[in-house]
């Protein structure tokens, strides 16, 4: 990416991306996927609800140690459609070496819903 693009982001572009935290109800197989992924369902509180996504996160995680573990992730995207499942939000995470990921979390449990300021 050009260095001089990377700056041009304002505070109010900024401030319109809405991250927040969630706790991670389910997560299940997606064969469908091109890519190794799981569809998750996470809790966002009660002010947003439960969302579904989809996430290529299957290098570092087993579905059984996603569940109850909290993320982050954007809830004011667009919802996208991925095969036969709507995603509706997108968990955050540090992409390294061949897209592996590592998820975005807080290192102390939090309220659902909380907002990423």
């Amino acid at each position: 990416m050009n260095p001089e693009a990377q700056n041009n982001l304002s505070w109010t572009e900024f401030e319109k991306v809405e991250m927040r935290v969630g706790t991670i109800l389910e997560a299940n197989d997606f064969p469908e996927a091109r890519k190794p992924a799981y569809q998750l369902v996470i809790d966002f509180g009660n002010e947003i609800g439960t969302r579904k996504t989809s996430a290529q996160i299957t290098k570092h995680y087993e579905k059984a140690d996603l569940v109850g573990r909290q993320i982050v992730a954007v809830v004011n995207f667009p919802k996208k459609q991925i095969g036969k499942f709507m995603s509706e939000c997108l968990v955050l995470g540090a992409v390294g070496e061949e897209g592996s990921v590592v998820l975005l979390s807080p290192d102390l449990k939090v309220e659902n819903g909380l907002r990423i300021g």
